[in-house]
């Protein structure tokens, strides 16, 4: 059994059948080839499997695949060669806070849900927002500072 859905996954509408206990982190990997969204814990501790569901992080390790029906979804591969991209990369470098890379891509659109509100949060703020990203490499400080700078750059106007 399958449901059809109809959704917009990275700027570009998808129509196509899923089954109804497919999770959406398998999807994107196996059917879309979005190898970005990772899996890890696969109980919504992490943050490696974030995607942007209607412009919030989800975690697509325990999201159904159906549930996207009517929705925009986002990964990482669809900021490429965004303005906000570049930004969060340069940040990121920047504030030495990448290592191995692997919680990367939540890290930084859960950033991006953060930054798309337009709000001017506060370090804790900025904090129990990440909350849901877990890093084993890096030092959560550099984290936070990358993040700070990157909601800096768009609260001046840079496209997202």
């Amino acid at each position: 059994m399958t449901e059809h859905i109809s959704a917009v996954i990275n700027g570009s509408p998808f129509e196509g059948m899923v089954s109804p206990n497919e999770l959406l982190l398998d999807f994107l990997r196996e059917e879309l080839a979005l190898t970005s969204v990772k899996q890890s814990c696969e109980v919504e501790v992490c943050g490696t499997c974030t995607v942007l569901v209607d412009g919030a992080p989800v975690s697509s390790c325990c999201f159904l695949a159906c549930d996207i029906d009517g929705r925009r979804v986002e990964t990482i591969e669809g900021l490429a060669g965004t303005d906000f991209l570049q930004v969060a990369v340069e940040a990121f470098m920047c504030h030495a806070a990448v290592q191995c890379g692997f919680c990367s891509a939540g890290m930084i659109l859960t950033a991006k849900a953060l930054a798309d509100r337009g709000l001017d949060p506060s370090r804790a703020e900025i904090s129990r927002a990440m909350s849901g990203n877990l890093c084993r490499c890096t030092g959560y400080h550099s984290i936070l500072e990358a993040v700070t700078d990157i909601l800096k750059v768009s609260r001046k106007g840079a496209p997202s």
